[in-house]
């Protein structure tokens, strides 16, 4: 009984668990590790094939070549990748969208035109976008003074336009845009300033352009205010302004010779503004009056009859603009060049006149 008993005691006692050593502990937590890193490559594996593959195609740059590609208004950072793949100017959309995404400065990108390379790594397309020098404009600066004939020669040489495509946009004036007191009339409407003209823009666009920037100015001067002011048409006060443009330089002369155009518009006096009888013989460009030139008769001869020109002579500037605004309040009525600088001689005594003209000649001022 005592030996059944002590055999069902042995039956029942567990078997003594045997002791694994250090290096199989360690093995077998390797096989765990590994065992996790498998299924994590392996679900990574899972995720580049159905979602676009592992770190984003990427040109290793800096690139070759030049290439022009456009931003448009509105374009998304995914729309401005599509463009530059299309252009291979990056490997993959994906790259400059992640790119882009990550940095806060893609909503600073400008629509526009840019020079880039072919094959560019993504970070390096997005930082060009991001530089202005990148930008391709045609960067024309069209002075102050100059008539529309003069205008479109210098908008064809700054631009590469055709001077004749301009020429003809010219001659459509009512698709430019022009404000209803320039009657048509594209003569000083051109405004003068420097403007940023990019690929493609069409000679009818540019011209609006700077119609619309005329107006501009226009308004800071306040232009239809001042003129009923003085008594005068917005159109009128622009032709007073061109003739301002093309008779003194300096700034502060110019209320000085708008109180002269005034004072004898006033008192019907003929204004005897060379400009203008050159405007009229064709001689646009400045140059000295002949004796032929004092007797052709043209709208435009102004030593014999009396009132303003017909039309604008010249672009003016914002500057001429507002002196012709604002004339200083004097009854002034003579005035000629006198000093090699450009300086002007004001009087109201004819005599005083005569004797500077004479002094300026003698000193071969003009």
């Amino acid at each position: 009984m005592t030996e059944l008993l002590d055999l069902d005691d042995d039956e029942r006692r567990p078997a003594p668990r045997r002791r694994r050593s250090p290096a199989a502990k360690i093995i077998a937590v390797l096989f765990v590790l590994l065992l996790t890193v498998g299924l994590v490559y392996g679900g990574l594996a899972v995720v580049r094939t159905l979602f676009g593959g592992s770190a984003a195609e990427d040109y290793p740059g800096p690139g070759t070549g030049a290439v022009t590609v456009q931003v448009n208004p509105g374009d998304t950072a995914g729309d401005v990748a599509d463009t530059l793949v299309e252009a291979d100017v990056v490997a993959s959309r994906r790259a400059f969208f992640e790119v882009a995404s990550n940095d806060p400065r893609a909503t600073s990108l400008q629509p526009g035109f840019y020079e880039l390379q072919e094959q560019m790594a993504a970070v390096d397309a997005f930082e060009l976008l991001l530089d202005p020098a990148s930008r391709v404009v045609g960067r024309v600066t069209v002075p102050e003074g100059l008539t529309v004939e003069q205008t479109l020669t210098v908008l064809a040489e700054g631009t590469e336009i055709p001077i004749e495509d301009y020429q003809a946009a010219a001659a459509a004036p009512a698709e430019l845009g022009l404000p209803d007191y320039a009657q048509g009339q594209l003569e000083g409407f051109l405004f003068p300033a420097t403007y940023d003209i990019e690929p493609g823009t069409t000679p009818t666009q540019v011209l609006s352009l700077m119609v619309d920037r005329f107006e501009q100015a226009a308004a800071t001067v306040g232009l239809i205010e001042g003129a009923a002011a003085l008594g005068l048409t917005p159109y009128e006060v622009v032709i007073v302004a061109s003739l301002i443009e093309r008779e003194v330089r300096f700034d502060d002369e110019y209320p000085k010779v708008s109180a002269v155009v005034y004072n004898r518009l006033d008192q019907g006096i003929p204004l005897g503004i060379d400009a203008a009888v050159l405007f009229g013989v064709g001689k646009t460009a400045g140059g000295e009056l002949t004796a032929s030139d004092l007797r052709a008769e043209t709208p435009y001869e102004n030593r014999r009859q009396t009132g303003l020109p017909p039309t604008p002579i010249a672009a003016p500037g914002e500057a001429t603009l507002e002196g012709a605004l604002n004339p200083e309040d004097s009854d002034i009525l003579y005035y000629v060049l006198a000093t090699a600088e450009g300086r002007t001689f004001f009087t109201n005594d004819y005599q005083e006149f005569l004797d500077q003209r004479d002094q300026s000649r003698a000193e071969g001022i003009f």
